[in-house]
């Protein structure tokens, strides 16, 4: 397995550390800002999942398709998100296991294994989505083959992947580089595409629809959003990063870790609702709803803004793609050592799930499609990280001073009950063509 962040220790880890260490204790003398900064950095990594290319593919399809309509989904999305991740991270902090070590503790070994068969399942459509989508990226922006683009994309997550041997300080670095990459692209194309601000408000705040297609597109959105690969990693990111068994640091550890998450999904939560909003104020108005594709939104953004938009966007993917799957790599890592206690090279792991994308690339099958498809397959798998996650966080065995109070516990099982019911619809839909 890849070493957690916390296991590596670098100067810039060690300086960390031991500011978080006196912060906690009450005897650093930095202001409120300084005091957050040695506590930025995990949500950061794990909310590139939420901002992948498989949000692209949605957040189009559903602009194109239904204008604003949708961007509601999006915002409660995001804030389901950060209620999750919030259990996520509070479980690494108090238990120092992740999600993975929990559940293969207290479930028995038959549905260990189910679990991790299912959630490996999971972490190749992701990987699928998120390495196809660095490809696509390279593909538009230097007009080179997709095979070659897709081994341009395998040699630069390599690299990226080498930073975690440096410690978890230089690898949030990077990933949060990358992050700014794609959220300054969208505050350009915000710009450029001048949306309806009426519109976008009135459709963030109120609930709709439009027919039985945009419900099956929420559920896709759902299912791009709120991720089950990111919800073990971020227990992972936490469970060892600073370690205290102290009550009162414990709780002041944590609201720390809150404030990453808010900031964090924050910031994701702007950038697929820009997305959505460019491909509404775009595509839609101009009647161009069948515009599904990242390519066709690409080839369709130099005739409607210039072609300054449609480089934009093209580096913004890009960047998703490469951090997005550079982090479902070492989300997979944890998986396996978490469920299995298997530990493999994380280059052997980065080939191996690589094969699926460079075959759907040699046989020539719409790379965007398959986007959207992977989005639909990771929404099946969040009950089965989001249920466990609600029960452990609610056992005060596990959990000490930081178990979810009643009224957490209550919210988090209505959003696995929502997710459930999604889920429901979805199946009905695909199989039944309700």
């Amino acid at each position: 397995m890849a070493k957690k962040p916390s296991s590596v220790t670098t100067t810039s880890d060690g300086k960390t550390v031991r500011e978080a260490r006196a912060i906690l204790r009450g005897k650093s003398k930095k202001g409120k800002f300084a005091s957050l900064l040695p506590f930025l950095g995990p949500a950061f990594i794990a909310s590139v999942a939420y901002i992948d290319p498989g949000n692209f593919a949605t957040n189009i399809a559903g602009g194109a398709q239904f204008g604003y309509t949708l961007l509601w989904v999006i915002i409660a999305s995001n804030l389901m998100a950060i209620l999750i991740q919030s259990l996520s991270a509070k479980l690494g902090i108090a238990s120092g296991k992740n999600l993975a070590e929990q559940c293969r503790a207290h479930f028995k070994p038959w549905f260990v294994k189910f679990l991790w068969v299912l959630m490996e399942f999971v972490a190749m459509a992701t990987d699928l989505a998120e390495f196809l989508g660095a490809a696509i990226g390279f593909n538009l922006l230097l007009g080179i083959p997709l095979w070659l683009a897709g081994i341009l994309t395998g040699i630069t997550t390599f690299l990226i992947l080498g930073f975690e041997r440096k410690g978890f300080r230089p690898l949030e670095a990077v990933i949060s580089a990358l992050v700014g990459v794609v959220a300054i692209s969208y505050v350009i194309e915000t710009i450029l595409d001048k949306p309806d601000w009426g519109n976008v408000l009135y459709h963030a705040a109120v609930p709709t629809f439009n027919g039985p297609q945009s419900v099956l597109l929420a559920a896709g959105i759902l299912g791009a959003t709120v991720m089950p690969h990111a919800i073990y990693l971020h227990s992972a990111l936490m469970q060892g990063r600073v370690v205290t068994k102290k009550p009162k640091e414990l709780r002041r550890l944590f609201r720390f870790e809150q404030v990453d998450i808010l900031i964090a999904m924050g910031m994701a939560s702007l950038i697929n609702g820009a997305m959505l909003i460019m491909a509404a104020s775009t595509f839609f108005v101009q009647g161009m709803t069948n515009v599904g594709t990242i390519e066709e939104a690409f080839k369709t953004l130099q005739p409607l803004l210039g072609s300054a938009a449609q480089y934009v966007f093209a580096i913004s993917l890009l960047a998703s793609g490469l951090s997005s799957a550079s982090v479902g790599t070492m989300a997979g890592q944890i998986i396996m050592a978490g469920f299995l206690e298997l530990e493999i090279p994380i280059w052997v792991r980065r080939l191996v799930t690589m094969i699926p994308s460079m075959l759907v690339i040699a046989l020539g099958f719409d790379p965007s499609r398959t986007l959207v498809i992977s989005q639909v397959v990771l929404s099946f798998g969040l009950p089965f990280a989001v249920i466990p996650l609600v029960l452990f966080t609610s056992n005060k065995k596990i959990m000490g001073v930081l178990v979810n109070r009643k009224f957490t516990t209550l919210l988090a099982g209505g959003v696995a009950g929502i997710i459930l019911v999604l889920n429901v619809y979805l199946l009905y839909t695909t199989f039944f063509g309700g």
